[in-house]
């Protein structure tokens, strides 16, 4: 049975010390040197040396016995439906299967999924508020999944984006799953969105679910959307010219998935690399999908491109959480002082061939995930689904 929650946070102060390696989250500063993160209420109060950190009258302390700690993954792209459960692969507990992956907070592409979707603009409306209050008020496994991402139809107006922002919905779904799919009818509603405090992400490559349809660089160019979904497809990608020019001709976001074209994944990465715009690289899975749901989606996206891609661990593991964080203006991703204590403790997995974590997720291996915390509350301890690690966080008495 999985944890559920609501949106509970951390009640007095949280210690952790004696740590290994402390990744930021931060391109420009990936590794901090810190061996102990005080968290109150929840909220990140203090990073550094035990010496030089209050750690005084914890509730709870853990000894991290040298472990790694790095900010609680952000997918950038599910499709979630109602509560921890899924139509797409009719699994439960998707989501605390996901948690029990590093992941503490996902972004809804779109609740595409739900059995008869309204299509129908005051059904796309109602479904998108639903979902906003429901996945606000209900945390599996504790992970913060914001949700609530219309997916746009023809009809829809300015007072339609209007009514949805100030109901508190903030993303649109996938452009292109719906009958918009022509650049210049997605640009108008795009803009509206972004006037209003929307992000919208549109989709990219070839069609997935039925009424999807092929969106090319072209169409990506003109709609401007803030996240160029999945794109490395999802399944089926563009050509990689027409990666490369999406790459260089916007600044918006590149989101790589796991659910899609892996030469592709790879290409939009060092295309991302060589333009020197690392910065708008996030990582997502596009799951629940017709080929499943992937717990472990992020971490192998992680590993992939830095294995294959050849980029430090410290930098991909930054795409998928600092990265993702400020793009998608979430409050947690980084570890600095005032950001939410989302975390995931993890060590080297046992018996892998690298000398460390992060050398080993260079050369391709998951690591072993030993604690996830989210809002300061230990939600797992010993990862269900990651290989074992070789050292693993204790709490103290």
């Amino acid at each position: 049975m999985a944890l559920a929650a609501g949106p509970e946070t951390q009640q007095g102060k949280l210690v952790i010390s004696n740590l290994g390696v402390v990744l930021s989250g931060m391109l420009e500063a990936p590794i901090l040197e810190a061996d102990t993160i005080v968290a109150e209420h929840g909220r990140i109060t203090a990073i550094g040396r035990r010496a030089d950190c209050d750690t005084e009258g914890a509730r709870v302390s853990i000894d991290a016995h040298g472990c790694a700690l790095a900010p609680g993954l952000i997918d950038s792209h599910v499709h979630p439906v109602f509560g921890d459960w899924t139509p797409r692969q009719n699994q439960i507990n998707w989501i605390d299967a996901f948690m029990h992956g590093g992941v503490t907070s996902m972004v809804s592409a779109g609740e595409v999924h739900l059995p008869g979707r309204p299509r129908d603009i005051v059904g796309v409306k109602a479904l998108a508020i639903t979902a906003q209050r429901a996945f606000s008020n209900f945390r599996p496994g504790g992970v913060k999944l914001h949700a609530g991402a219309p997916v746009i139809e023809k009809g829809m107006e300015e007072h339609d984006f209007a009514e949805l922002a100030q109901a508190g919905v903030t993303l649109l779904g996938e452009v292109g799953l719906g009958t918009v799919k022509a650049g210049y009818e997605a640009k108008t509603m795009v803009a509206w969105a972004r006037k209003y405090g929307m992000q919208s992400t549109i989709h990219t490559g070839g069609p997935s679910v039925p009424g999807s349809g092929y969106i090319d660089a072209d169409t990506v160019l003109e709609a401007d959307a803030d996240i160029i979904g999945h794109i490395n497809g999802g399944h089926t990608a563009l050509p990689l010219r027409q990666i490369r020019c999406l790459c260089e001709g916007c600044s918006r976001g590149i989101e790589i998935v796991h659910n899609g074209n892996e030469l592709a994944a790879l290409s939009a990465f060092r295309y991302a690399r060589e333009l020197n715009q690392m910065q708008r690289v996030i990582l997502g899975t596009d799951s629940p999908a017709g080929s499943g749901v992937q717990p472990l989606g992020i971490l192998r996206m992680i590993a992939l491109l830095s294995a294959l891609g050849e980029a430090p661990a410290e930098i991909v593991f930054a795409c998928a959480t600092g990265n993702t964080a400020r793009l998608r203006k979430l409050d947690a991703g980084i570890i600095e002082t005032g950001r939410a204590a989302d975390f995931v403790l993890m060590d080297r997995a046992q018996h892998s061939a690298g000398t460390d974590l992060l050398d080993s997720v260079r050369q391709g291996d998951l690591p072993g995930i030993g604690m996830v915390i989210i809002d300061g509350i230990v939600r797992c301890g010993r990862s269900r689904n990651t290989p074992p690690a070789e050292r693993v966080p204790e709490i103290l008495p």
